[in-house]
């Protein structure tokens, strides 16, 4: 088993960083009339799933505390899923990028629900 010494080092952390950043990319050619609907709260809601493992890492010496960040950004991963229905329903993704999203935010979602149900891994 790998040391985890930061939050970066997180599978799930990685993951869902590089998550974000790709739907940054992709929200770059979301129309304008969007930009301060739907491309800034799919980006928001994508980069709040990192920023609360990162809040939650730090709390990590009160097991409720880290819990209650992990389910903040579970919560934060699950609107991004509804974000990006909203994005293949408008014809701004394809279906074949929508189900490719999906599968990755599926894996995140299963490692943090497996971080709420098992915290004592990750907290002293």
């Amino acid at each position: 088993m790998a040391v985890i010494n930061s939050f970066r080092d997180l599978i799930v952390y990685q993951k869902a960083y590089k998550l974000a950043m790709r739907i940054f990319e992709i929200t770059q050619r979301f129309p304008k009339e969007e930009r301060y609907s739907l491309t800034d709260q799919i980006r928001r809601s994508s980069r709040s799933v990192t920023s609360n493992l990162c809040e939650a890492w730090a709390k990590k010496i009160y097991i409720k505390s880290f819990i209650s960040k992990v389910s903040d950004s579970l919560g934060e991963e699950y609107e991004t899923e509804g974000w990006l229905d909203y994005s293949r329903d408008c014809g701004y993704i394809d279906f074949e990028l929508h189900a490719d999203l999906m599968n990755e935010y599926d894996e995140v979602r299963k490692m943090l629900i497996s971080m709420i149900n098992k915290p004592e891994k990750f907290c002293r």
